[in-house]
């Protein structure tokens, strides 16, 4: 009997070694190199009775040969949804779903799948849940639930069995984490059952060209639990945040073999489900009726559209040696630099104060344009002065003082005409040439003249 082949896989990031030692070398961890069996996934692929046969039975071709007519998408029923997709569900993808617990993601899928089962097959597999816990939902939820078809099962060989005598075209498998193979000698939930079980299903869809969706879970640091290799496995990662005191919920793509990576979907928790928000820029500028000092609302882009977001800044004299600073929804290395930038090309020292920002209703900003905003609220709330609440103001701050243009310029400013704006600070770069009707467009190309505008 041949000697099934084993590695040591590290638990946090998923890099693989042939030998055991006590730190991983790619992420430096300690203790996290767990040995795993190599041989569950084949084993696991001929018993499922599956046709792949690997690398063996592929063909080299003219890449002028290859196909390239463009596969119907399937709608998922929310438009939300889909645009985070990138046009909807493709025929074969594997989608990874995580998020907090309690956030919403299995809620969702049951939306989908039940509005999806009136017009195809559709196979929705449990691991955590009874059949009775996922049908109560689905009646208290008021949803289509007829043509539904459920499995409570977590042996992934048993699951590709039942799926290939439904012949569904979109499945769903809660959670990745519950699922095990035969053959992989570790619990579920482990590293090594995690990567094969993930792979395993991953062949299975191609193979079928079956639409599978894998909710995760995630950690305490808001990765996915599991080895690192899941995400690269998949070809789709969506992320479903929220605040625990908020009913709104946001899906990002993180990874997107089939549209936009960073697109944006927003929903509304409710008894009945999650409920789509069409317009979430309405929802983000619920401001107060008189204008407040700190308050700026700004334009980001998400993914393929222009979202409007209030950002908020408090400056406060600073009772330690060592001021604070604290951001909510951006990232704090960059609110330390442009604290220098507005220093050394503004003239404004801020050097002994706390100061904290945080953005409005959970969003999180990972573009520069938020720049000029940030210090606009911050020296807003440092001179007790509001900032009318008809100005919209973006832009990225270069460390010499300049105000760089940023992408899509013209459809922000028609965003925020649409949403009421009527004045405008934005890098001169991105002024149109015609104008926008009823906006006036200050363009401006260094801080010291974006502070006067202000």
């Amino acid at each position: 009997m041949a000697k099934s082949k084993t590695a040591f896989v590290c638990t946090d990031c998923g890099a693989e070694y042939a030998q055991w030692a006590g730190q991983c070398q790619a992420c430096k961890s300690w203790n996290t190199l767990k040995e795993i069996k190599l041989s569950g996934a084949k084993k696991a692929a001929k018993s499922s009775g599956s046709s792949y046969s690997g690398a063996a039975d592929s063909q080299v071709q003219s890449i002028k040969d290859v196909d390239l007519s463009e596969v119907p998408r399937i709608s998922s029923g929310m438009s939300e949804l889909d645009r985070v997709l990138g046009g909807g569900i493709v025929p074969g993808s594997v989608v990874l779903i995580g998020g907090d617990p309690g956030v919403g993601k299995s809620s969702i899928l049951l939306q989908v799948m039940c509005a999806l089962s009136t017009q195809m097959k559709v196979l929705y597999v449990t691991g955590e849940e009874s059949l009775q816990q996922v049908a109560s939902r689905a009646k208290r939820m008021e949803l289509p639930d007829e043509q539904l078809r459920l499995l409570t099962q977590t042996d992934v060989e048993d699951i590709s069995i039942a799926a290939q005598k439904e012949q569904p075209k979109v499945m769903v498998v809660d959670s990745i984490q519950t699922m095990q193979l035969a053959d992989v000698g570790s619990a579920a939930g482990g590293v090594s059952q995690v990567r094969e079980s993930a792979a395993f299903l991953t062949r299975f869809a191609k193979q079928n060209n079956i639409a599978i969706f894998l909710v995760g879970h995630v950690t305490k640091s808001g990765e996915v639990a599991g080895p690192r290799v899941l995400e690269h496995i998949v070809d789709s990662v969506l992320f479903l945040e929220g605040q625990s005191d908020s009913r709104f919920r946001t899906l990002r793509a993180i990874k997107n073999r089939f549209g936009a990576v960073n697109e944006l979907g927003v929903f509304a928790m409710t008894e009945k489900g999650m409920r789509q928000i069409k317009n979430p820029s309405a929802i983000f500028l619920s401001r107060g009726e008189e204008a407040a000092p700190g308050s700026v609302v700004m334009v980001i882009w998400e993914g393929s559209r222009p979202l409007l977001v209030e950002v908020q800044a408090l400056v406060d004299e600073s009772p330690y040696g060592a001021p604070k600073r604290v951001t909510v929804g951006l990232e704090q290395n960059r609110l330390a630099m442009l604290l220098a930038v507005m220093h050394r090309h503004g003239g404004i020292q801020a050097g002994d104060q706390d100061v904290y920002v945080n953005v409005v209703g959970g969003v999180k900003v990972f573009e520069t344009s938020a720049d000029l905003a940030l210090l606009s609220a911050i020296l807003s709330s440092m001179r007790n002065r509001p900032i009318d609440q008809g100005v919209i103001v973006f832009g990225e701050v270069g460390l010499a003082g300049e105000i760089r243009p940023v992408p899509s310029g013209q459809e922000r400013l028609f965003e925020a005409a649409k949403h009421g704006f009527t004045r405008a600070v934005v890098p001169f770069g991105n002024v149109p040439k015609g104008g926008i009707p009823g906006m006036e467009i200050v363009g401006v190309k260094t801080l010291q003249q974006a502070l006067d505008a202000l």
